[in-house]
């Protein structure tokens, strides 16, 4: 019984490790160690409270980091579009639970599945980073 289920985990851990960050194509992105602290009663973090709404943060990952709530969950993105080179206009601009890439093709996506919306089919999703709730404060980590 016990082999049984670590063998479906085993199963599962494999089918969901197609991911960006393992697709050869996804090479724009640095990996870089992300340790931010976000106090939820600052004023510039106010937004987070309210389910629909993200905060961008500059000067962590990439091109900055994108915080979004859904009222329940909070989920930190890097804001660079994994799509693109670097660029100025590589980085995303948030708007409530999407991120449009400033760039000429106006890549959008979701941020909470970090997946393309409406653009066909784009090979790399957005670069997610693990999210902790303590209280009012969230870690943000990868």
């Amino acid at each position: 019984m016990k082999s049984t289920f670590i063998l479906i985990l085993f199963f599962l851990f494999i089918s969901c490790s197609n991911n960006s960050i393992n697709n050869p194509n996804c090479r724009f992105l640095l990996d870089l160690g992300i340790n931010e602290v976000v106090n939820l009663n600052l004023p510039q973090f106010n937004q987070l409270q309210f389910a629909g709404n993200s905060v961008y943060i500059e000067n962590v990952g990439n091109a900055g980091i994108i915080i979004a709530s859904t009222g329940v969950d909070f989920f930190a993105w890097d804001a660079a579009d994994p799509n693109h080179a670097q660029s100025p206009c590589s980085v995303l601009v948030n708007s409530g639970l999407t991120a449009i890439c400033g760039c000429e093709d106006k890549n959008e996506y979701s941020l909470v599945t970090g997946q393309a919306l409406g653009n066909g089919a784009l090979e790399c999703t957005l670069r997610n980073y693990r999210v902790e709730k303590s209280g009012n404060t969230l870690l943000i980590t990868n």
